[in-house]
C-alpha cells in the first residue's frame, strides 16, 4: 500500500496562509485584553530653543499591551503603522501609559474614536497630571501610571512593536476594577 499525503487544505482566498482577516479578528476578540491610554508630547518646534513652547499631547486607546520583562522593566506595546503615536514615538522616545479603570469607558472611547477630532480637544476636560519623566498625560484616577523610554522598535506586519524601558511606576488609585475589551467591546470584570 502506497503512503500518499492528503491534498492541503484548499486555502483562503487573500491569504496564502488560509486565515481571513475576518476569521483572524473573531478569534482574537475572544482575547479579553486590559485597556490603556498610551499618551506622548511632541518635541518642542525648536529643540535648540529651551523658550520653544512644548509640541502638543498626543494619544491613543491600545488593548495590545503587556509586560515584557521584569529585569530590567520593560514594557510592549503595539502600534499600527504610520498612525499619529507610531510617527510620534519615532521621534519622541519618551512615552507614558495609563491603565484605566471601569470608569473610564469614556476615555478609551473617545481616544480609539476614527476621524476623531484634534488630540489638543480630546484631553480638555480630563483630569491628569503631567510625568515628571516623560512630560506625557498620566490620567488621573488610572489604575496604574507608567513612564517609558523607547528602548527596541520591532517591526510585525502591519504594526510597530514598541518595546518601553519603565523609567516610572504608580498606583494612583486602587478604586474599581480594569476595564477590559472582549468581543468588540468595552467590559468590567465580573
Amino acid at each position: 500500500m502506497l503512503n500518499t499525503p492528503s491534498p492541503p487544505s484548499p486555502a483562503v482566498p487573500g491569504h496564502a496562509e488560509g486565515v481571513s482577516n475576518d476569521e483572524f479578528r473573531a478569534a482574537m476578540s475572544r482575547l479579553a485584553a486590559g485597556v490603556v491610554l498610551v499618551t506622548a508630547q511632541e518635541p518642542p518646534l525648536d529643540p535648540d530653543d529651551p523658550t520653544a513652547p512644548a509640541g502638543e499631547d498626543a494619544g491613543m486607546t491600545a488593548t495590545a499591551f503587556l509586560s515584557v520583562s521584569l529585569d530590567p522593566p520593560l514594557v510592549m506595546v503595539s502600534l499600527r503603522e504610520g498612525s499619529r503615536m507610531d510617527d510620534l514615538l519615532a521621534e519622541q522616545p519618551l512615552w507614558a501609559v495609563s491603565v484605566l479603570s471601569e470608569s473610564q469607558r469614556h476615555i478609551a472611547g473617545r481616544f480609539a474614536m476614527k476621524g476623531r477630532i484634534s488630540d489638543r480637544l480630546l484631553f480638555e476636560d480630563i483630569p491628569y497630571a503631567r510625568g515628571a519623566v516623560s512630560g506625557a498625560p498620566l490620567v488621573r484616577g488610572a489604575l496604574a501610571t507608567l513612564e517609558c523610554r523607547t528602548e527596541q522598535v520591532v517591526p510585525a506586519g502591519d504594526h510597530n512593536l514598541v518595546i518601553g524601558r519603565v523609567l516610572t511606576a504608580d498606583l494612583p488609585s486602587a478604586d474599581g476594577g480594569p476595564l477590559l475589551y472582549f468581543r468588540g467591546r468595552y467590559r468590567r470584570l465580573g
